[in-house]
């Protein structure tokens, strides 16, 4: 089977079941009144801000943006841009491009204009769909995408240079459409990126997509009677594989549009979610909350909730002790993965080894792993070394760059570029980042961006960007600056020329020091580590 024989099947056998609810908290009602003092059913169903989508229908949308594709003459392997915040739409259009045999390009929702550009440029793009919140942003750059001949929008009152999406899609036929699709299809293409910012187009086909739902759901025992929360991005393969559970076992999702404390709760009791994905920032809010007596779980009904399990950043054991206590009736789990990999799943600390905390696990479902040393050549347990994953969820390819496909791909083998070290039990403790990328709150921020951005204010002499621990966000970006020779610069200034920059990538921290660099010119960004590290080696886990 392939990924989109799972929904066909789950449209045959659980039609009229719903398949994705999306919950928008802005528009809530009654927010003085508590969750309690209402029948949970009914209450649901008159919900205003809820919108939800059966199994059948989200495969009809499917067929009909497939269909629509195919009536436009699309070729098989076209690229397909999805730039959407996580709405009801977002999956059956992913979805749609798949059955149309194209490839499906996810969108960071958080770049910038010339960001989507050079990602839709990287990729080959052809056709973009995009939603209200990023006119702003694709508008201007129109005139330079010279490869995207065909705009899709889903929302109201549609740009000129766009067609509306759902109106055509209306007068396409909802059956399958007659495409025969094999798993060494090309599926999909995800953006990542290494030190130097500039983002990789990352291949991946069907056989990937397929192995992922059945690592996820072997990893967290999704059955019928699951309810999963999504609240992080459709775009990072994180959610989407992680959610590949429900479509494997053709249980409920909530897509939650916001990350607020009561929000979750609310989510959880009304809609009854037994499986819940946080990051460490919502995680942190929600139990500051809960301790400092802001929230009142006595009017949340929490009882179904069984699992609780954390990606995409590093993961304090402390937190996990905390949430505990809390929650002790809890299931934890966490995976590491990375998008090189198709997320998470390729090691694996598993619901019952919560007394291993602070590990990233074993080798995942479907995979295996080892720890080499820069020959190549496998270390010994308790040594350090760079950790590699070997599955059905590894790569293609980067995207017309064999070079660097070349320098993490051997054999059958990739090279994650984390170091890491084995126990005596046989679990994975990631103990540094090869690379320097910063994981903030689960979002990747590349120090050579910042710096670039930086180093154009007319005071500044050298700067060098590192991540500092953070209890909440996992890491913070801090900027260490050298000011030129006779001139004076404050906090406040930097931070005021730092607004020309996007918000989640500005320094949370300002260090005016010199900056060291070795004979060769490179940045020594390892001492600048001990010293405002305070000289500790501290063993992260990132999980995906």
């Amino acid at each position: 089977m392939i990924i989109t024989d799972f929904l066909e099947r789950n449209a045959r056998l659980y039609g009229q079941d719903v398949a994705l609810v999306e919950l928008n908290p802005t528009e809530e009602r009654d927010k003085g009144v508590t969750w309690r003092d209402f029948n949970l059913i009914e209450s649901s169903a008159s919900a205003p801000y809820r919108r939800e989508l059966t199994w059948r229908d989200f495969d009809r949308r499917a067929n009909r943006f497939a269909n629509l594709l195919l009536s436009r003459g699309v070729p098989r392997g076209t690229k397909v841009g999805i730039l959407l915040m996580n709405c009801l739409e977002w999956l059956p259009l992913y979805f749609g491009v798949l059955k149309a045999g194209c490839i499906a390009v996810p969108m960071n929702f958080r770049y910038s204009g010339e960001e989507i550009r050079y990602c839709l440029d990287l990729a080959d793009v052809e056709i973009l769909i995009f939603g209200p919140e990023f006119v702003t942003r694709v508008t201007p750059i129109v005139p330079d995408l010279d490869r995207v001949k065909t705009f899709f929008y889903v929302g109201k009152d549609a740009p000129s240079y766009a067609e509306d999406c759902w109106n055509l899609m209306a007068f396409c036929s909802s059956n399958p459409p007659p495409v025969e699709l094999t798993e060494d299809d090309y599926a999909a293409i995800y953006f990542s990126s290494g030190t130097t910012g500039f983002p990789k187009a990352i291949l991946h086909d069907h056989r990937g997509l397929t192995a992922s739902c059945r690592t996820e759901q072997h990893h967290h025992h999704q059955s019928r009677d699951d309810v999963f929360l999504c609240i992080p991005p459709l775009y990072h393969t994180g959610a989407k594989m992680h959610w590949f559970g429900s479509l494997l076992s053709g249980s409920r999702a909530v897509l939650l549009r916001g990350v607020k404390p009561q929000w979750i709760l609310r989510a959880v009791t009304e809609e009854k979610c037994t499986i819940v994905w946080l990051l460490v920032p919502w995680t942190q809010d929600l139990l500051d909350a809960i301790e400092a007596g802001k929230i009142d779980l006595s009017h949340y009904y929490l009882d179904q909730w069984r699992l609780m399990h954390i990606g995409a950043q590093p993961v304090p054991p402390s937190l996990i002790a905390r949430w505990k206590k809390v929650f002790p009736h809890h299931q934890y789990d966490t995976n590491y993965g990375l998008s090189e990999s198709l997320g998470p799943g390729c090691v694996h600390l598993g619901i019952k080894n919560i007394h291993k905390v602070g590990a990233i696990g074993k080798a995942g479902f479907l995979w295996e792993t080892r720890i080499a040393d820069e020959k190549g050549n496998d270390v010994k347990p308790g040594d350090v070394g760079e950790l590699c994953v070997k599955g059905p969820g590894v790569m293609k390819c980067y995207y017309k760059n064999p070079e660097a496909t070349a320098e993490v791909l051997r054999g059958e083998w990739l090279y994650t570029g984390d170091m890491a070290r084995e126990d005596e039990d046989g679990f994975i403790y990631l103990v540094d980042r090869k690379k320097d990328v910063i994981i903030s709150g689960g979002e990747n921020l590349y120090p050579v961006q910042i710096e670039d951005f930086l180093r154009a204010h007319d005071k500044i002499k050298d700067v060098a960007v590192i991540g500092l621990p953070d209890a909440r966000l996992g890491e913070i970006a801090a900027a260490i600056i050298e000011i030129k020779e006779g001139q004076t610069c404050t906090e406040e200034e930097i931070n005021a020329f730092c607004e020309g920059m996007p918000r989640y990538k500005r320094p949370r921290k300002i260090i005016f020091d010199k900056v060291p660099r070795n004979p060769t010119g490179k940045i020594e960004k390892p001492v600048l580590r001990q010293k405002y590290c305070k000289g500790s080696l501290v063993e992260v886990q990132i999980t995906g």
